[in-house]
């Protein structure tokens, strides 16, 4: 891109209130928010933001990253300090450094991206909860879905954990680690004696896929599907329709993201 600076900026935001990272026709997106606040941060600067990927609405972020490409030179404290005093409060740089590698393409270089899902189960949460984890009211078998969670390691097809893929969609990918452990990292006063979380490790994920995961899983748990369900549903020779479960989108997590 034609421009004479780019940055690479850690970015962290609650999405509860949005609806997901991507620009839409009158509805407020984080990407809508951010450029929102650079319009009055770089007040007459040329400037364009590309994201790391998108998120689903109600999905939040604790390291987000996007480029910033502008034509004047940046003092990253004052950026930092200017911006977090002017964006929305659920809004907020944590990080930001000059990319010196002219070729660099946020969104084609290779990383591993971490995402996280946290409920909990058996009971009613507190309202304050609904935008961080999500409860299940049903009873849900922990260990089993531990065992269930390590099936999707490894290569597979995901085609069933797609909503509405295309022709073109490479459904086969690869994730590096799945693993649910008890959660001790997001608290507040308010959470429940005890949550979890599914931590999901990989390149790249499919639309919908961590959150139809997560949805076969606490299926798992519930007593209706099987491990030998979750291993047919990742067998490409498999006949299943498509999983109908989709976990609700506020316990979802981008974690991390680290460029290789």
């Amino acid at each position: 891109m034609n421009y004479n600076y780019a940055y690479l900026v850690r970015f962290q935001y609650l999405g509860f209130r949005f609806h997901g990272w991507q620009k839409q026709p009158n509805l407020k997106t984080v990407h809508w928010a951010l450029d929102k606040t650079l319009k009055f941060v770089c007040k007459g600067i040329r400037c364009k933001t590309i994201g790391v990927g998108r998120t689903d609405a109600k999905v939040s972020s604790t390291n987000y990253a996007y480029q910033l490409f502008i034509d004047e030179k940046l003092d990253e404290d004052v950026f930092i300090e200017t911006f977090n005093i002017n964006s929305p409060s659920d809004i907020r740089v944590a990080k930001i450094e000059r990319i010196e590698d002219e070729s660099f393409n946020i969104i084609q270089h290779p990383k591993q991206k971490e995402y996280r899902y946290y409920f909990s189960f058996g009971e009613k949460n507190h309202p304050y909860c609904a935008p961080f984890l999500v409860g299940y009211l049903d009873h849900l078998n922990i260990d089993l879905m531990i065992k269930g969670a390590k099936l999707f390691e490894g290569f597979h097809n995901f085609k069933h954990y797609c909503t509405k893929p295309s022709e073109e969609t490479k459904v086969e990918r690869s994730i590096d680690s799945c693993e649910i452990i008890e959660n001790t990292e997001l608290t507040a006063s308010f959470f429940p004696e005890k949550s979890y979380v599914l931590i999901i490790k990989g390149q790249g994920f499919l639309r919908n896929q961590i959150r139809l995961i997560m949805g076969a899983l606490a299926e798992l748990g519930k007593g209706n599907y099987d491990l030998d369900f979750i291993k047919q549903s990742l067998d490409e020779s498999s006949n299943l329709e498509f999983l109908k479960t989709i976990a609700p989108a506020s316990g979802l997590h981008l974690h991390e993201v680290n460029f290789k």
